[in-house]
């Protein structure tokens, strides 16, 4: 189900990397027994909802510096590290249980191009910023922006995965940024709408 759906979405998975998707949810499924972590308890849905939704927004990623905001238990930023050893990871939350499992994980599954930190993404100030900043339900649009504009690159790229077209949201954002697109995604075996924002400094070519 894992490899079909990714070749759905263009992305041809080596066994090495399934088999890491894989052993990331028994770690989850492990975790969760003693904390919450997730709600989605099926295997099944575990694969549609969590590592076939992260790995959607693989064609949009820009450049080799990524930047997870609200990881959670690690989605998006667990899955598109597996399929992208070139690029450098960090996950962000303001909850440190959540990172404790995530840099179990990471180390258990070998992921190397992983790195955490524990704050909120308005107080992060990296010593680098960021080609490109992503974030799955974290909120309004123009609150991402707000809050995670100053860690990206001029030229960067902010993702905010999003359920339904959010066009109310896409409105009233903050001076100096501006819509690249709104791209639909196709989670294969998911039925729901599924929407990835692309931002950008106002100046910026699209």
């Amino acid at each position: 189900m894992l490899t079909a759906g990714a070749r759905q979405l263009g992305i041809v998975l080596e066994d090495e990397q399934a088999r890491r998707l894989m052993r990331l949810l028994d770690e989850l499924d492990d975790w969760n027994q003693r904390m919450n972590l997730t709600a989605i308890r099926e295997r099944s849905q575990q694969v549609t909802k969590h590592l076939l939704d992260s790995i959607t927004v693989q064609p949009y990623l820009h450049g080799t510096r990524v930047l997870d905001v609200g990881t959670g238990a690690g989605f998006p930023g667990l899955p598109l590290a597996v399929v992208n050893p070139h690029r450098q990871f960090t996950l962000l939350d303001s909850t440190a249980k959540k990172l404790r499992f995530v840099e179990h994980a990471a180390q258990v599954l070998g992921i190397g191009n992983v790195a955490t930190v524990h704050t909120r993404a308005e107080d992060h100030r990296p010593k680098e910023r960021y080609d490109c900043v992503v974030s799955r339900a974290v909120g309004p649009v123009a609150r991402f922006v707000e809050w995670s504009g100053h860690l990206c690159v001029g030229g960067g790229r902010l993702l905010a995965m999003k359920g339904r077209h959010p066009a109310a949201e896409l409105e009233g954002l903050p001076s100096g940024w501006k819509v690249a697109a709104v791209h639909r995604l196709c989670v294969p075996g998911l039925d729901e709408e599924r929407h990835l924002v692309e931002l950008c400094r106002s100046h910026d070519k699209v």
